[in-house]
């Protein structure tokens, strides 16, 4: 059966006004990471060497401003659980960078959840300066009761350049829509017929942005 997936690089207006109701069977949603850095496109000379010539793909950085409060207002006057987990941040966090990121993530994943099918998946990537707000947040619009797992992948090993630990994972939280969802695994089955991995997910990848751009906030 063909599956339509839905990555993270459409804006919130895309997402409004061009993907119907209950239409995506799987989304994997990679947005920026609030790393307060800008991340560039690079382009080639026509020898294929790297030119000097790049533009802001986008910035990664969000502060509270006009649009954080109204996108903030927008989604605590719809009421619900959504609103709710908003007000709480809000009380928190304050007019805080982390709190602008939150409302920017907040309608847009209310969208993805109106897209996805009853039968839908959609998996967040997030590194750990923000994964336990958009668990919450994600626990808001998807419902607790469908959170499926939370994954950590292990990017590199440790290394000893530091003072500090490292950062060597991200995370991300598997949800559904119902418990009707598709279940497509990856690795193995045991005798009971239960999906499990083989080893640890890791690979000597980068966190996001800092090598490649998949789409703007």
């Amino acid at each position: 059966m063909q599956k339509n997936q839905l990555y993270y690089g459409d804006n919130l207006g895309v997402l409004r006004e061009h993907i119907k109701d209950e239409s995506v069977d799987l989304i994997y949603l990679d947005p920026p990471f609030n790393s307060r850095q800008d991340y560039n496109v690079l382009f080639a000379e026509k020898d294929g060497t790297r030119s000097s010539s790049q533009i802001i793909a986008f910035e990664d950085t969000w502060e509270w401003n006009m649009d954080a409060e109204r996108a903030y207002e927008e989604i605590v006057e719809r009421g619900g659980r959504v609103s709710d987990a908003m007000r709480a941040f809000r009380t928190f966090l304050g007019h805080s960078d982390m709190m602008a990121y939150l409302a920017m993530m907040a309608p847009r994943l209310i969208e993805l959840h109106r897209v996805l099918k009853v039968t839908g998946s959609i998996y967040l990537h997030c590194d750990p300066t923000a994964s336990h707000y958009l668990k919450i947040l994600m626990d808001g619009v998807f419902g607790t009761v469908n959170f499926r797992n939370e994954i950590i992948w292990k990017r590199t090993s440790a290394r000893s350049d530091s003072h500090r630990w490292n950062h060597i994972h991200d995370t991300l939280l598997f949800y559904t829509k119902s418990d009707e969802y598709i279940a497509d695994f990856y690795g193995t089955k045991d005798e009971h017929d239960v999906a499990f991995m083989s080893d640890n997910l890791t690979a000597a990848g980068t966190r996001k942005g800092e090598s490649e751009c998949r789409g703007e906030g």
